[in-house]
């Protein structure tokens, strides 16, 4: 398989106000990128030397393969939020200082990973990243044997 031509790409992109996605090597490429890169590829191709078909399948293959990639990922970070629900966690803020509380609920957005709601101590509660989580520990009520 022949690598992809990202010269056309970056030409297009920079004329629609996009450069900063392709000058900014911290920021990753998602599945709409790889849509963009692929059409743009697709359009300006040479008419006489068109692209061979087992490279377009192959592309495609990989562009479903990473879309099922980012839905395993989501729906893991899903089931991790979930299951923390009513346990005791312990994360670093963003000042450094380490917390304690207990998950009340967890916040879910197409647009950001999930987030617990952590109750720190009476009526206060606070948003916390789920990768800012460095300790799980069951709640101090299911630790309490009932007789």
């Amino acid at each position: 398989m022949s690598a992809i031509d990202t010269s056309t790409y970056a030409a297009t992109t920079t004329t629609t106000n996009n450069s900063a996605a392709v000058t900014n090597s911290s920021q990753t490429l998602g599945k709409n990128d790889f849509l963009q890169l692929l059409m743009t590829q697709m359009q300006n191709q040479d008419p006489t030397a068109p692209m061979d078909d087992t490279q377009s399948i192959a592309q495609l293959a990989q562009f479903s393969s990473l879309e099922q990639m980012q839905n395993i990922n989501s729906s893991t970070l899903a089931t991790q939020a979930n299951e923390m629900i009513g346990r005791n966690v312990t994360w670093t803020d963003t000042s450094g200082t380490t917390q304690t509380g207990q998950v009340t609920s967890a916040t879910f957005s197409s647009t950001q990973p999930p987030a617990l709601v952590v109750n720190t101590g009476g009526s206060t509660s606070v948003s916390v990243a789920l990768a800012s989580v460095t300790a799980v520990s069951a709640s101090n009520a299911s630790n309490t044997a009932t007789t």
